[in-house]
C-alpha cells in the first residue's frame, strides 16, 4: 500500500508538535449549537485546555466565551486559527492570521482554498489542511 502525503506535507510529528506546542486558538465560524462540528470541536479543545477564542459575527458568546467578529479583534496573542469557513471565505482569515503574528492556520475538512493556503505559506505560517483538529488530537495526543 502506497500512503499518500498530504497536500500539507506534514507528518504526524509536525502534528503532534503544533498540538503541544500552540494553545492560543481562534476558532472561526465558531457556532453555539451543539450539532455543529465547530461547537463540537470548540468543546472538546475547552475540555483540554486549550484557550479558544470564538471568532463569527453574528454571535456575542459560545460556550460562555465572548465571540468576536474578526481574529483581529481579538485582544490576546492567537497561535493558530482554526477555519470553519466556507472556502470562499478563507482568505480573509488567512490575510487576519498574518496581519495577527499566527503561526498555523487549520484548514478543516471542507475548508480548503488553494491560494489561501499557498498565501498562508508564503507568508511563513504553517498550514494544516484537510484534518480536523479534533480528530488529530485524540490521534496523536489521546483523548
Amino acid at each position: 500500500m502506497v500512503r499518500v502525503m498530504p497536500v500539507d506535507r506534514l507528518t504526524d510529528d509536525d502534528i503532534k508538535e503544533i498540538l503541544a506546542k500552540y494553545r492560543r486558538i481562534a476558532l472561526v465560524g465558531a457556532s453555539p449549537k451543539p450539532e455543529r462540528d465547530a461547537n463540537d470541536v470548540m468543546r472538546y479543545l475547552l475540555e483540554h485546555d486549550y484557550e479558544v477564542y470564538p471568532v463569527n459575527p453574528r454571535y456575542e458568546e459560545v460556550l460562555g466565551r465572548k465571540c468576536y467578529p474578526s481574529v483581529l479583534d481579538i485582544p490576546d496573542d492567537i497561535e493558530i486559527v482554526d477555519l470553519f469557513v466556507r472556502p470562499e471565505f478563507t482568505m480573509d482569515y488567512v490575510e487576519q492570521a498574518i496581519e495577527k503574528g499566527a503561526k498555523v492556520v487549520w484548514f478543516q475538512f471542507r475548508t480548503y482554498n488553494r491560494d489561501a493556503f499557498k498565501k498562508a505559506k508564503e507568508a511563513g505560517l504553517i498550514a494544516v489542511a484537510h484534518r480536523c483538529i479534533k480528530q488529530e488530537h485524540v490521534r496523536l495526543l489521546g483523548d
